[in-house]
């Protein structure tokens, strides 16, 4: 029993660092799945196909982010229920989570399915890229569902402290993954839909072996689920799971939505940009975690009466995203043009170099500050706090949105990345001030 609990047993740094680092990785890995696709796509069939890939990409991470936040949120009721030892509910809110967010994500691959193309024209995407750019989101759409029911799984097994299990699962769906790219891509000779035909396979067979794994963890706790689905719970799920998708897809919504910005300035521009952003990504992955790790810890603590725990796992938090950042910052300063290079290969333009390099070297100063605001906006959606969670990610949306549309004609692309940072910030004070007010305290 010790082991399960060791989010509310051990010293809130050992704990934070144990579950995260796991978590951490697995979402390295699942990175791995949209960069794989760009990089064997840029390599192997050109820079158009790479902004092609990079024009979907700003519309999938929504969609990614909906399934995150919807997971993140069904696990802070799990967390609850583990931390007071009330396995009935704890199961009974599993079960209800993974009904009532695959039912969303066959609605919504339906939808996406349907309206692909025009939602890619909404977006601006160059007529030269929008046929692949359909293409391939189209096939993404039909494993939808797959992708859901992993996040749904991997935030329930987090929630009950077994981060490792989903990092074990991503390994070998992100390698093979890799295996199936090179062979529809490079081999096969089937471009962007091999790609997507990769990630779909590769997503689908993780998810259902998952879900076997879960249900041999569940049967070792003693309880049962009163039935499969609860409305009042999944009322409760739905009340958490709305800021955390908020939080989860702020940064997406706002790159979607940006994306028509950029695609404005051609497809040079766009693959130089999509390059910048999948390694903005990658970077950010050390932030997601540490917030998601504080949200089960948060959750669990409070569970279990442990206020106390909560506040010193907080203050670990930011040590652990300063060193994160110092890394970030160095790999982003001295390397940029290796990276991109990744992407684009030595056949790249000059146009696509200098805009991924140049989105690299001003991010790498600020990731110092999306971390705090991970590790603050984790604590408020683990305690249930939404109003200023949900106020705060707002905020942060709209400034980049807003000043992106108005100023890029007059500054250029590159205030697409510049206010970045400024949304990041004001995002991150708006949540420490809840933070520092207290009614975290008294959201239980």
């Amino acid at each position: 029993m010790k082991d399960r609990e060791y989010l509310i047993s051990q010293s809130p740094w050992k704990a934070l660092v144990a579950f995260s680092l796991p978590m951490m990785l697995g979402n390295l890995f699942q990175q791995l799945y949209t960069m794989t696709d760009s990089v064997i796509v840029g390599r192997y069939v050109g820079e158009d196909a790479l902004a092609a890939v990079g024009a979907s990409y700003s519309l999938t991470s929504v969609f990614i982010a909906v399934a995150i936040g919807g997971g993140v949120g069904g696990g802070v009721l799990v967390s609850r229920a583990f931390g007071s030892r009330d396995y009935d509910d704890m199961k009974e809110a599993v079960s209800t989570s993974l009904v009532a967010f695959l039912a969303l994500s066959i609605l919504m691959a339906a939808f996406g399915y349907l309206l692909s193309q025009d939602i890619m024209r909404a977006l601006n995407t160059p007529a030269d890229i929008l046929d692949d750019a359909v293409l391939y989101l189209r096939i993404y759409f039909l494993g939808l569902p797959f992708l859901f029911m992993y996040n749904i799984l991997s935030s329930t097994f987090n929630a009950l402290g077994r981060s490792r299990i989903p990092l074990y699962f991503l390994v070998f769906s992100s390698l093979l993954n890799v295996v199936l790219d090179l062979f529809m891509v490079a081999v096969f000779d089937m471009g962007i839909a091999g790609a997507a035909w990769a990630t779909l396979i590769a997503q689908g067979l993780s998810a259902c072996l998952s879900f076997i794994v879960l249900l041999r963890v569940l049967s070792s706790f003693d309880g049962r689920a009163s039935r499969l689905f609860d409305m009042a719970t999944s009322l409760r799920m739905v009340r958490l799971a709305i800021p955390s998708i908020l939080q989860q897809s702020t940064v997406s919504i706002g790159m979607m939505l940006v994306q028509s910005v950029v695609n404005g300035f051609g497809s040079q521009v766009l693959a130089g940009y999509s390059a910048g952003m999948r390694l903005e990504n990658i970077a950010t992955v050390p932030m997601v975690s540490i917030g998601n790790a504080m949200s089960s810890y948060t959750a669990q603590n409070l569970g279990a009466g442990r206020q106390d725990r909560v506040v010193k796992g907080y203050r670990a938090s930011y040590a652990m995203v300063l060193f994160f950042a110092l890394v970030i910052m160095l790999v982003f300063e001295l390397a940029p043009t290796s990276l991109v290079g990744m992407f684009i290969g030595a056949d790249g333009t000059a146009s696509a170099y200098a805009t991924g390099t140049s989105y690299l070297r001003f991010m790498g100063w600020f990731f110092a500050i999306i971390g705090f605001k991970m590790a603050t906006d984790g604590l408020l959606r683990g305690s249930g706090d939404i109003r200023v969670f949900t106020l705060a990610n707002i905020v942060n949306l709209t400034t980049r949105v807003v000043f992106s549309f108005l100023l890029a004609p007059v500054v250029g692309v590159a205030i697409v990345w510049y206010i970045v940072p400024v949304g990041w910030l004001l995002n991150w004070g708006i949540s420490l001030t809840g933070y520092l007010g207290g009614v975290w305290k008294k959201s239980m």
